[in-house]
């Protein structure tokens, strides 16, 4: 009797964590290349009972599911023209801009390609909103040339923001296992360890233009309504739990 309480309340718990990760799909809805995550639950008996006989598996017994992983797609989107000639769109799937933090050289890779005109100390660089630097082919942040004198930087019709070396270009890169990266904020992410990246030989991008937010806010309200129900289903599994051994306790007296 017992363990309908826990399979209810574990029911109840795990429908809570799918709840956190469809809000946080939701409050990224308009941010430019935002990837959506995904939850992948798991049934906790099947999972005991594929196990050999001596493993010591975190739950010797019991049932019901749990949330197994969290996971991202990073398909192409739909491109919304910016109008910016810094801004960059990916058309191609998992595929990633390199971006650096200038203060202590962390790389990061995203698919959010509204960059602008950054000035460091030593010149002008291609930046994130973060102020991240892009990194070129070569794994170096591009640097755009100097203004000179009559130039205006809010001018689309003068051409300065180009390169200072006419060999840099915007890049892009993949990696073997893009289900594995690591999310890290600011719509960025990491690999492990083991996972190096790899450069994008001809990279398939669109100047102007940005990748839309990959939330479906359709989808997320469909999700929010299943989780509201799976919810309700587990709250009334530990309430008829508790209503039969109230009645068990009330025939024994």
């Amino acid at each position: 009797m017992n363990k309908s309480f826990y399979v209810g309340a574990i029911g109840a718990a795990q429908t809570t964590k799918r709840l956190s990760v469809i809000a946080n799909n939701l409050s990224n809805v308009n941010n430019t290349g935002f990837k959506p995550k995904k939850v992948a639950f798991s049934e906790l008996i099947e999972y005991n009972i594929k196990e050999p006989e001596e493993a010591v598996t975190n739950l010797q017994a019991g049932a019901g599911t749990r949330v197994a992983r969290t996971y991202t797609s990073f398909e192409a989107g739909a491109f919304q023209q910016s109008g910016s000639e810094l801004d960059f769109a990916i058309a191609k799937r998992n595929t990633f801009f390199a971006v650096q933090d200038p203060e202590n050289g962390d790389l990061s890779y995203t698919r959010d390609g509204h960059f602008h005109r950054a000035q460091m100390e030593d010149g002008f660089y291609l930046a994130t909103d973060s102020n991240k630097l892009v990194l070129d082919q070569n794994g170096q942040p591009i640097r755009l040339r100097e203004l000179e004198e009559g130039e205006d930087e809010e001018n689309p019709n003068q051409d300065i923001n180009l390169p200072e070396d006419e060999t840099q270009r915007v890049s892009l890169y993949t990696f073997t296992h893009p289900s594995r990266l690591l999310s890290v904020g600011d719509n960025e992410f990491a690999p492990p360890e083991d996972m190096a990246p790899i450069l994008v030989e001809n990279p398939r991008l669109t100047t102007g233009a940005v990748e839309s937010s990959g939330t479906d806010l359709a989808k997320e309200m469909v999700r929010i309504i299943e989780c509201q129900r799976a919810y309700a289903y587990a709250l009334r599994m530990v309430t008829t739990s508790d209503e039969i051994v109230n009645t068990i306790n009330a025939l024994r007296q």
